[in-house]
């Protein structure tokens, strides 16, 4: 069995999201496959490849009682082996809570997970591989995540979807629309790693802090996610980044990112997710990559490198627009 997840980026929404603001997020042209082969021995022996094919985890669990006999780290990343076992194990054991049936055979399994981007990049290392244990369970991946992580869900709606999408949470249930962002001015847009992997738990975590009433702000970002989608010429669009960085810049008492490393920037910068690391959004043009290898920034990617973009037929034709309960 052979499943595969598409990574993820969140263009609008970022933090409110998570209160119901419509955000435009879209999947990337990186993800992570999983391939599951059955063997005779009643045990999960499971390895975890990068994107250079070299295996950074391995762990064996016995089967069906999900005990972990053994683990192995290798990365320059932080972390070690026993977190990253609890990690799984966490999640295995939910996907087995959701379906009783699963892993509950006389058989065994050899899993080999293997991500093509680098898991410094924040693409989503971890919601790719939610989504695909889920698929493999047969469980609904957003209940997967929300029983053993935190987060929106977003990245899981990406991880299934092969377009842009606008994805909002409307009494708790995950609403997916795809959607045709595909802007005529992307030869201008590109993608600047900040050199740092952020932690979105500790992001959500400092947001969920905020007490004060963001209504009115809620609406306004779902308005500036509907205007990316609007946006005729770079000019407006420029606009858009530069409202939604204020008004996320107010909640969260940050300063938005152009401010804080790149102020001598001609072009406007968007921070994606949670704030201080991975991946922006960058406006600009065939100088903009010189200029932020200058800075240090090394990792830049075109829109086109970047996106995973398939065009949603009009209404009235077969519509990809999908609810998801």
């Amino acid at each position: 069995m052979n499943f595969y997840s598409n990574g993820k980026l969140l263009l609008t929404g970022e933090y409110l999201v998570l209160d119901g603001a419509k955000a435009l997020a879209i999947p990337t042209k990186f993800g992570q496959d999983l391939v599951v082969e059955k063997i005779e021995e009643p045990q999960l022996i499971w390895g975890s490849f990068g994107h250079n094919g070299n295996c950074w985890f391995e762990a064996i669990f016995e089967l069906p009682k999900l005990r972990l006999i053994s683990c192995t780290f290798s990365s320059d990343k932080e972390g070690n082996a026993d977190t990253i076992a609890e990690t799984l194990l966490e999640i295995l054991s939910e996907a087995k809570r959701l379906n009783p049936d699963f892993l509950n055979q006389e058989e065994g399994f050899v899993v080999k997970t293997e991500l093509n981007f680098s898991r410094n990049w924040g693409l989503g290392s971890s919601s790719t591989l939610i989504n695909s244990i889920a698929s493999w369970a047969k469980v609904d991946a957003f209940e997967l995540l929300w029983n053993s992580f935190k987060g929106s869900g977003y990245d899981i709606a990406c991880a299934q979807n092969n377009s842009p999408i606008f994805y909002q949470l409307l009494n708790q249930k995950p609403i997916v629309e795809s959607v045709n962002f595909n802007p005529s001015f992307q030869e201008n847009l590109f993608f600047v790693y900040l050199n740092q992997k952020q932690d979105s738990k500790k992001g959500i975590a400092k947001f969920k802090e905020n007490n004060q009433n963001i209504k009115q702000q809620i609406e306004q970002i779902s308005t500036i996610s509907e205007g990316f989608l609007k946006a005729n010429n770079l000019s407006d669009f420029e606009k858009l980044i530069f409202e939604h960085e204020q008004i996320i810049s107010s909640i969260i008492k940050l300063n938005p990112i152009k401010q804080q490393l790149f102020p001598d920037y001609y072009g406007q910068i968007k921070s994606l997710g949670a704030w201080g690391g991975d991946f922006v959004l960058v406006t600009g043009n065939k100088e903009t990559p010189s200029y932020f290898k200058n800075k240090g920034f090394e990792t830049i990617l075109p829109y086109k490198e970047m996106i995973k973009t398939t065009l949603i037929l009009p209404k009235g034709g077969n519509s990809e627009a999908s609810s998801i309960d």
